[in-house]
């Protein structure tokens, strides 16, 4: 159904390799980037998406010098640990009153 045995995979796709546009609008471009020393840095993806206005303004208003998009990254990530972590503690509590 979908041309994926065709496609490169980030991990196949060379580094040095030029950006093309078919990359960009099959969606299978994976950034790449690396820190000052070289490290390369964890996967980003590039994706699109609708906020609100006020959602934008919030984080463009609070980033500063970092960049906003930077933010809504971490805003997003740390809504992840936090269900992950409701979840450990409703399993511990639910536990613990069994044990009652």
């Amino acid at each position: 159904m979908s041309k994926a045995s065709a496609a490169k995979t980030s991990a196949e796709a060379r580094e040095d390799a030029p950006l093309r546009q078919a990359d960009i609008a099959a969606g299978t471009l994976v950034l790449r980037k690396r820190n000052a020393a070289g490290v390369v840095l964890p996967n980003k993806q590039r994706v699109n998406i609708f906020l609100d206005g006020a959602v934008i303004e919030h984080f463009k208003a609070k980033a500063g010098d970092r960049g906003y998009q930077t933010l809504i990254n971490e805003a997003l990530k740390q809504a992840i640990q936090a269900e992950s972590l409701e979840s450990v503690i409703r399993k511990t509590i639910r536990e613990e009153l069994r044990r009652l």
